[in-house]
């Protein structure tokens, strides 16, 4: 999900701000979660581009580049789009109707001897 953001409440200099949401997961001890992040868009003094990554007012790093996990500082995370742990979620606690397990049947034959030779 990508938008562009107005530009009222930026930090001086930010020339755009794109609202970017993604989902992630750490392969090491399951944990997921999803985040927005409000990418701004600058410039410096010798004109060179840079962006800065803010999520819940903060200044963060770059969630692309190493992530790091909240649960157990983990870094084997995989990145997703967004929507999708929510997704997960939803699913495991949805009301799953599975048929009430019961006797089952097995049909049964008495072992016959061997034929003599």
């Amino acid at each position: 999900m990508t938008e562009i953001s107005e530009l009222g409440g930026l930090r001086a200099g930010a020339t755009a701000v794109v609202d970017e949401a993604y989902s992630f997961a750490c392969m090491r001890c399951g944990y997921g979660w999803e985040q927005t992040y409000e990418i701004e868009h600058h410039t410096d003094a010798d004109g060179h581009e840079f962006v800065l990554y803010v999520a819940d007012g903060r200044i963060v790093p770059s969630p692309l580049n190493r992530p790091t996990c909240g649960s157990c500082d983990g870094h084997l995370v995989r990145i997703l789009r967004p929507g999708r742990v929510a997704s997960a979620r939803d699913a495991a606690h949805r009301d799953r109707r599975v048929p009430a397990a019961g006797p089952v049947e097995a049909p049964w034959e008495p072992e016959r001897p061997a034929p003599l030779p």
